[in-house]
């Protein structure tokens, strides 16, 4: 058995490995790379690997960075199965095509931009049709459900309680007679988070491929965050100022939706009441329809939930709704927003603070001393939401340099994935140990300090790979093959070269009539004539050279 890891390697987006065993190859995750411009034309590359060639691929859960380039998978051939959980067969049918729409939205704004320079323009990644016509590969499975792919291959879904359908995905591949065990993690959830239950401990694995975004570091525990949510809205609305929550639409807008509600119903002391009071009378505005969607799904999906939700829900109190949350749908009622007067906090996605609604919020906001920007999720390295975080003084939004004058603040604990005591916890409960653990998904540093730990804790062998390596599973171990020649065929660079022929093209028509035009009205003399068929020389050669 070989994997090559061709996402999510030393990095925290992109998530994509292929499998290739005696007789299959199949794929986990297919996910958008995210970030630095260098990140994101990754996207554009061609897949290393033959579409045609593979068999099949697992889902982990429905996040853009997991699942982003499935329809860009459709659109290049491929059409065979893609397994997933329900919820995250549910949540793809809103999530994929609203990225399609994203796509689409962004390069319209480039293709605008490049022709105002004079190029022309490009496609984008995929479409919303694109998206939407992928989804006819998803086939639904439930947890603790024994998937037989085939005769040598069998897979089981586990809850991640990292968001709704998340899974962790166990994988029993038999090669002649022997059968051996990989689990894929996908993302490990924080184990407190609000609605879903804890992750499933695994009795045992040979292999574990495992995330590692936070494993040089712990989450506050879950009364920390409430009381500091609470205590920086409240010193915010109190200031006449605005509270923007850049939150991914499914999975964190759910959660804060339900912790606003919880808070909403506590009493403690004085202090708190004043805080809770100020709060209850605060308008609480989602905008991003995306959210609206996913929240109609999560309570569609309720038996996922963990069992005091469920509790709730059975007595009649929706945990996801409460007085004062409004919804925007239209952009007409988002723009809205920006002209309201009265102190209001604004969730809205996306998370990164690189795509969607929350660009025009932090624009109206950023500048405002009075107003908070609150991040609640994790900022890959190169995005706007991470720059902001790390201190920038200025940022640049829709082309305008935006001073930073907001207060900004950041809730870790908010986090849907697991810290590092969970992660290794998630390590301690297995009853028969892996024989290597392979760390995925997170920055260098922080798969650094997790590797030394497991190191230090158990002992197990830790392999951190890098994009594009190609490791064996053989006698007990994962070794480097070799490295695949990732060059990057950057779509976007071979489309410039063919814009560029075509501007060429036009532009030797328009020189060839107006030669023709000159030639037959005598009005080039005969030694513009020798300087024009030498020119013409010199660009024959460079034609003949660029062919050959």
């Amino acid at each position: 058995m070989k994997i090559t890891f061709l996402g999510a390697a030393e990095g925290v987006t992109g998530s994509n490995y292929l499998i290739e065993t005696e007789n299959k190859k199949f794929l986990v995750d297919c996910g958008l790379f995210q970030g630095s411009a260098k990140e994101e034309e990754r996207n554009y590359d061609e897949f290393a690997f033959n579409v045609n060639e593979i068999d099949f691929m697992l889902l982990t859960h429905a996040h853009i960075d997991h699942s982003g380039r499935i329809p860009k998978l459709y659109v290049d051939g491929y059409r065979k199965s893609i397994y997933a959980t329900k919820a995250t067969c549910d949540l793809c049918t809103i999530m994929l095509p609203d990225s399609g729409h994203i796509q689409e939205m962004e390069v319209e704004w480039k293709n605008r931009k490049r022709k105002r320079e004079g190029k022309l323009g490009f496609p984008p990644l995929y479409t919303a049709e694109d998206a939407i016509n992928s989804l006819e590969l998803f086939k639904s499975v439930q947890y603790s459900e024994l998937v037989e792919i085939d005769e040598n291959i069998t897979v089981r879904f586990n809850d991640a309680g990292h968001m709704l359908g998340s899974a962790i995905i166990e994988v029993w591949v038999k090669e002649g007679e022997k059968v051996e065990k990989i689990v894929f993690t996908g993302d490990l959830g924080n184990n407190d988070i609000p609605l879903l239950a804890s992750p499933t401990m695994i009795e045992s694995a040979d292999y574990l491929v495992m995330e590692s975004t936070y494993g040089n570091r712990l989450h506050m525990k879950n009364n920390d965050k409430a009381e500091m949510f609470l205590d920086v809205v409240y010193e915010t609305i109190k200031g006449g100022g605005n509270v923007v929550i850049p939150t991914f639409a499914v999975g964190r807008t759910q959660e804060i939706l339900y912790e606003l509600n919880k808070i909403k119903e506590n009493t403690k002391d004085e202090s708190f009441i004043n805080k809770y009071r100020l709060l209850m009378e605060t308008p609480v505005y989602v905008d991003s329809p995306l959210a609206i969607s996913a929240t109609e799904i999560f309570k569609q999906n309720d038996d996922l939930f963990d069992d005091e939700v469920r509790a709730e829900i059975e007595s009649g109190d929706d945990p996801l709704e409460f007085n004062g949350l409004k919804f925007t749908r239209t952009a007409e009622e988002s723009k809205a927003l920006n002209e309201i007067e009265e102190p209001s906090i604004i969730i809205s996605a996306s998370g990164m603070c690189d795509v969607g609604r929350i660009k025009h919020h932090l624009k109206h906001n950023l500048w405002n001393s009075k107003n908070t920007i609150l991040f609640v999720g994790y900022q890959a390295a190169g995005t706007l939401g991470r720059r902001i975080v790390e201190g920038a003084k200025k940022v640049k939004i829709f082309g305008e340099e935006i001073a930073v004058n907001a207060r900004i603040e950041y809730i870790e604990g908010y986090s849907g994935h697991a810290d590092q005591e969970w992660l290794m916890n998630f390590i301690y409960s297995f009853i028969s140990k892996p024989k290597q653990i392979i760390l995925v998904h997170g920055e260098v540093e922080s798969q650094g300090v997790l590797k030394e730990k497991i190191l230090e804790e158990t002992n197990i062998p830790v392999t951190i790979p890098k994009y594009g390596e190609i490791y064996k599973v053989e006698n007990n171990q994962v070794k480097l093959e070799g490295r695949l020649e990732l060059e990057s065929t950057k779509r976007l660079e071979k489309l410039e070269i063919e814009n560029k022929v075509k501007v060429l093209k036009d532009e030797m028509t328009d020189m060839e009539n107006i030669l023709k035009n000159e030639i037959l009205t005598n009005e080039i003399k005969e030694t513009e004539i020798d300087s024009i068929r030498l020119k013409l020389k010199e660009i024959e050669n460079i034609i003949v050279s660029i062919i050959e």
